[in-house]
């Protein structure tokens, strides 16, 4: 570029041009999630740089294979970002693939990342990680699978919580959920670790335990859980579906682990990293065990999940991501706060039940159904409107029925105050 234009302008253009692309050579030496977020342009630069790296870009390539990353047209690959090979192998999704050598290294830098983020941000004790192309439940399954070749068996031992997914990726893999029913203790529905612990014989498999659920159920005791795991020989998974949002949830995580045995810890990148759906992180004390379940995926694997895990970590950043949790803790007092005023107004009350993202109020005197119905049609989504018999409530007959809001990450204050004027609407409507 020298003499193209003066060197003084030179000189200062180097340095605008050095200080993008700064970020990309510090990501590549350090493998580390950013303290300070990342810029679009440079996320799409990264992006197409590791993307031109593949096959299919290469001018000179001679495509005589049933998979080529051919594609109709280039809003296709673009909405792949590009990477139209995938990531991994047939017989092992972590493994690179040659035909994807910019896709490889864009795989491994996630899951440095992946890493990086369950170890910042709670658990230190889980030092491997790695990312499932798979939605939550389908990865626990996975998960599970691998577990088999620890200890042979049939049962999964399962603290009951009213939710479809776990229990379909349970007999997804030919095995059967034992259901461990809850107690009530005041408003809460808990498991008594005891119980899961008289579940288990000589044909379970492994234990899955629960962190984050919607009120009247509480976290499962995972660190009395992962002592009892310890003690019979047991494979522990925890679902952690949205608990790295949550200082607390990730601290219960972390004394699990130093307590006992947690094999595996499966979370969502939708729920917890802002991303679309579709991506899930499985954590572990062991490299080993993230081997096992990577060899358990059969064939190769979209790339999307990957890459949008990757955009949005970098976009955050770890002070970003620090300033979104503080956020969800104030929101959820501030929801809390508000829908005890509610509450109090129309004769109902806060029900006492452990949950830092979650708050759930009894509706005594209205139907659940056309309660819910009723915020739906005033366009509020997250609500859960149940009766004391409903599915949802992980108990055979609740003595109320309530409504559940939440304050999840990403939450905004004004989302809080917009549901709380909804909901006092419908209950002045719904008799």
């Amino acid at each position: 570029m020298k003499g193209l234009i003066p060197q003084n302008m030179l000189e200062r253009g180097t340095i605008v041009l050095e200080s993008q692309l700064d970020p990309l050579r510090i990501l590549f030496e350090q493998r580390i999630i950013p303290e300070d977020g990342w810029s679009d342009s440079q996320i799409k630069l990264l992006l197409t740089i590791l993307s031109m790296m593949d096959t299919d870009k290469d001018p000179q390539s001679v495509r005589v294979g049933e998979r080529e990353a051919r594609v109709a047209s280039p809003l296709v690959s673009e909405l792949a970002a590009d990477f139209c090979h995938g990531i991994g192998r047939s017989g092992e999704i972590s493994a690179p693939q040659p035909k994807a050598p910019g896709a490889s290294i864009m795989y491994t830098i996630v899951n440095m990342l992946a890493s990086d983020a369950i170890r910042r941000f709670g658990a230190p004790n889980l030092k491997h990680a790695f990312l499932l192309p798979l939605p939550t439940g389908m990865s626990i399954g996975l998960t599970i699978s691998a577990m088999r070749r620890k200890r042979k068996g049939k049962y999964v031992v399962h603290p009951r919580i009213d939710h479809k997914s776990p229990l379909k990726a349970i007999e997804f893999i030919g095995l059967e959920p034992k259901i461990i029913e809850g107690e009530l203790e005041g408003d809460a529905v808990i498991v008594p670790p005891e119980r899961v612990a008289e579940a288990i014989d000589e044909e379970t498999v492994a234990i899955l335990s629960t962190t984050t659920f919607f009120p009247p159920r509480e976290p499962d005791d995972v660190k009395e859980i992962a002592k009892i795991a310890q003690e019979h020989n047991v494979p522990h998974v925890i679902n952690n579906a949205y608990g790295v949002q949550s200082r607390e949830i990730m601290k219960r995580i972390r004394s699990a682990v130093d307590a006992g045995r947690v094999d595996a810890v499966v979370q969502s990148t939708d729920k917890n990293f802002l991303t679309p759906i579709g991506g899930a992180i499985v954590a572990a004390p062991k490299q080993e065990t993230l081997d096992e379940v990577s060899e358990q995926y059969a064939g190769r694997a979209t790339a999307a999940p990957a890459t949008q895990f990757l955009a949005a970590i970098l976009a955050l950043g770890v002070k970003n991501y620090e300033k979104l949790r503080d956020e969800q803790e104030k929101n959820r007092e501030y929801l809390e706060e508000t829908l005890k005023k509610i509450a109090e107004e129309y004769g109902e009350r806060i029900l006492k039940v452990y949950n830092p993202i979650t708050c759930a109020m009894s509706i005594t005197n209205r139907t659940p159904k056309k309660v819910g119905g009723a915020l739906y049609n005033l366009r509020v989504t997250g609500p859960r409107a149940l009766g004391p018999t409903d599915y949802g409530s992980c108990y055979k007959k609740y003595p109320t029925a309530y409504i559940t809001m939440n304050a999840a990450i990403g939450t905004q204050h004004q989302d809080i105050e917009k549901a709380i004027q909804k909901l006092e609407e419908t209950l002045k409507q719904v008799k």
